[in-house]
């Protein structure tokens, strides 16, 4: 009876353990792995720097901005976005919110936000900031067990 009790007790035991540390190393789902990848392209661009964002985006990617059409996302890193965050003194997202929706191999994402950009000053000393209210829409493809942005979207406008 006495190992009766105690197979049953680390029977419970190991059971309980081993259901607790699944739950805490589980992988993410696929909806949160995209939304990983987006966040960190927005904490790139709010961090003023585009390192570490080639992976996040596949090789023939297309980058569409405010109706027009920048190429791929390096073209548009190295013709576009590196030359403007050179002009920001800080660039911030605020109201964020995105929706993710999976359909694999794709994934389907809309982000909604208000950004606000300070200028660096000219060579008067002045410095102007820009507030638009901003929608993104992209569509990622899970390429070799990852997630990578394959086409992108954004616009504005003023904030009313």
């Amino acid at each position: 009876m006495k190992i009766f009790k105690t197979i049953a007790l680390l029977t419970v035991f190991t059971a309980t353990f081993g259901f607790t540390h699944a739950q805490e190393t589980k992988a993410p789902t696929d909806t949160e792995a995209v939304i990983a990848v987006m966040k960190a392209y927005k904490d790139a661009i709010q961090n003023l720097t585009t390192e570490g964002t080639f992976n996040l985006f596949a090789e023939d990617s297309e980058v569409v901005e405010s109706g027009g059409v920048e190429g791929s996302y390096a073209h548009y890193i190295e013709h576009h976005l590196v030359p403007e965050l050179g002009e920001f003194k800080s660039f911030n997202f605020s109201d964020y919110e995105i929706d993710a929706k999976v359909d694999l191999p794709y994934a389907f994402t809309t982000e909604t936000y208000i950004y606000t950009i300070m200028l660096n000053p000219n060579e008067k000393g002045e410095s102007r900031t820009i507030r638009k209210k901003g929608v993104a829409t992209s569509i990622l493809k899970k390429m070799d067990g990852e997630w990578k942005i394959i086409k992108t979207h954004t616009s504005s406008r003023n904030v009313k």
